[in-house]
């Protein structure tokens, strides 16, 4: 006897959940297209099914705690060290955006969005 594990929703719904991580990746060059991914995950959130809950969740947390890392790592330059925060915080927002993209496109829920870490 084998287990499956069968995903019952659907991954082609997975559209503006795509499109806000596009927009988050994107906010990498224009911050603007960031904010505009966290007011489409907010709007988004209610209406949608549990899966992508999980990944509008993940969103408007990585929002946030990028706000918050970012003035972490801005105070922190004072002391050299905010420079290289700099960068992890970098490839921690481009981790989560990738594997939000990833779990979207197979119509899988994104796994612990309340997390702070990868």
């Amino acid at each position: 006897m084998s287990e499956s594990t069968e995903v019952t929703s659907n991954p082609a719904s997975s559209g503006t959940t795509n499109i806000i991580y596009i927009l988050y990746l994107v906010g990498i060059a224009t911050c603007i297209t960031t904010i505009i991914g966290v007011i489409m995950a907010y709007v988004s959130k209610d209406d949608a099914p549990e899966w992508q809950k999980s990944h509008y969740h993940n969103q408007i947390n990585v929002f946030w705690k990028l706000i918050l890392y970012t003035i972490v790592c801005a105070a922190l330059t004072l002391v050299v060290i905010g420079i290289f925060l700099f960068l992890v915080l970098f490839i921690w927002y481009i981790v989560r955006c990738v594997k939000g993209i990833q779990y979207a496109s197979r119509g899988e829920p994104y796994p612990n969005p309340s997390s702070w870490g990868f």
